[in-house]
Parts: structure tokens; sequence; C-alpha cells
């Protein structure tokens, strides 16, 4: 079921779907909240799933000029807040992974657990941050065609027809919503201490050919959390929920129940 609340005057959509313990699924960048719609529907079978469109994505309106990180998880957390859910799984797809890392140091109290997907807890090098300020530059004149170009270099297979899908969802973002994540993202601050002092399971799902995300140089990140599980998706670039969704979902679920497990001992 899709629903609208108000976080610092701006609205803000969400989906909520299922019943019982709570998994909240994070969308990257450019994405929004259907991304999930498989994904979602398949978990809500067992858990009470909470999607959202995070600030200046999706139907989501813009709240300023740069959606920091912390901004964004203060919003999930306004959602989740309304929903009167305290405790939940929270799964985050690349800039959606650094959404939920800053939900995690945030609000520590309400995890169960944590799940990088396809993403990571280092900040943006030197280098990636002036990428950041050129896309910002195109996206600024041309956002329907920026969208359309990142987009494409998401999967393995060019020819992937989930490409055209992704698009159709996000061909409308506007440029607003666009340079503030990525400016927001060129901002964020490292947070491996939050890996390394989380008291609940963690979860990293990598696809090994990911040309967003370095496969061999985030390994060492799997290491910090006392506890941790890594699933590597071959053949997968970093959209594994599209190009690999059965062992995306498998992954997933088996964490969310035991996360629950772990927290009920």
């Amino acid at each position: 079921m899709i629903k609208y609340t108000t976080f610092r005057k701006a609205r803000i959509r969400y989906s909520d779907e299922g019943k019982g313990r709570a998994i909240v699924l994070l969308h990257g960048f450019p994405e929004n909240l259907g991304i999930w719609q498989e994904f979602s529907a398949a978990l809500a079978k067992s858990f009470r799933v909470i999607c959202i469109d995070l600030p200046g994505l999706g139907e989501s309106e813009c709240i300023g000029y740069v959606h920091t990180m912390d901004l964004m998880a203060k919003c999930v957390q306004s959602v989740m807040h309304e929903l009167n859910l305290r405790r939940y799984v929270v799964v985050g797809h690349s800039m959606g992974g650094y959404v939920a890392l800053a939900v995690a140091e945030l609000f520590p109290e309400n995890l169960r657990g944590l799940c990088l997907f396809h993403s990571s807890a280092f900040a943006d090098s030197d280098e990636k941050k002036l990428d950041r300020d050129k896309a910002s530059e195109v996206a600024k004149k041309h956002p329907r065609q920026f969208v359309k170009a990142f987009e494409a270099n998401l999967f393995a297979n060019p020819d992937d027809p989930n490409i055209k899908k992704l698009q159709a969802l996000t061909i409308n973002t506007s440029a607003r919503g666009i340079v503030a994540a990525l400016q927001g993202m060129k901002m964020r601050p490292s947070r491996e201490i939050v890996l390394k002092f989380a008291p609940y399971p963690v979860l990293f799902i990598f696809g090994r050919i990911d040309k967003v995300i370095d496969w061999e140089k985030i390994q060492p990140q799997t290491e910090i959390p006392p506890h941790s599980q890594v699933i590597t998706l071959e053949n997968v670039a970093h959209m594994g929920f599209y190009e690999e969704p059965k062992k995306s979902l498998r992954a997933v679920r088996h964490f969310a129940y035991h996360c629950f497990r772990v927290a009920a001992k």
C-alpha cells in the first residue's frame, strides 16, 4: 500500500506491505521505491516491508539543495516513527547503504540487522568527489539523458531488459533531486566505525563485476563487524536484485530471519 507523510514540510512517499517483524528497503541513486516491487512482494509474505522514496527521488519532494545521508536517515526514522516501528532490519542498495549506515549511527537502538547491498562504509575519494561534481553539472542541464546513461552502466549485460525497466521508473527524476543526492553522497563521512561496533548481524552482498563498488577493494570491510556474512554474486554488476533476484532474495530473507532470532535471545 502506497502512503504519504511529511518530513520537514516535504511530502514523502513510502509503501507498507505485509505483517510481522519489519524490514526497511532503501533504494540507491537515482532510484525510487519502485525498484523493490518484486522483492518487497516476496518478502511481505513473511515480514512487514517498508520501502521509502528518499528525499528528492521518486515522488518524495526535495528538502534543500543538498540531501546529506544524515538528512535522509532522519527521514527514514520519521517514517518509522509514524508507523510506530521501533525495531527493524534495514537493507540499503548503493546510496541506500550509505543512508542505512547513517541510520545505524544515529539510531542504533532501532536496528536488528544491517545489509549493505552493493554498498560501502568508505567515504568518497578525492577523485570520486570530482566525479560527483562533474555529474552534477551534466544532470543540471540534461537530467533525463544523465539518468539513462548512468543506469545503463549499472548492469553486467548491456542488453539486460531490466535496464529499460529501471530507466522507465526513474526517467522523470528532477535535476534538483539528482544534484542534491550527488552532493550529499560527496559529503558523507567514512562510517567503518559503525561496522566495528555493530551489535547486530551485518550482511554484505556484492557483485563480482560491479563497476561502481569495487569488489576487491571492499572485501576488507567484511572483516570489521563482529558478526558478518558475505554473499558474492557471480556475473553480477551493481543490480543484484534485478540480475540475480532469486539468490539475492534468498540471502536477504534468511538474513532477516537470523537477525530477529538473534535479537530474541
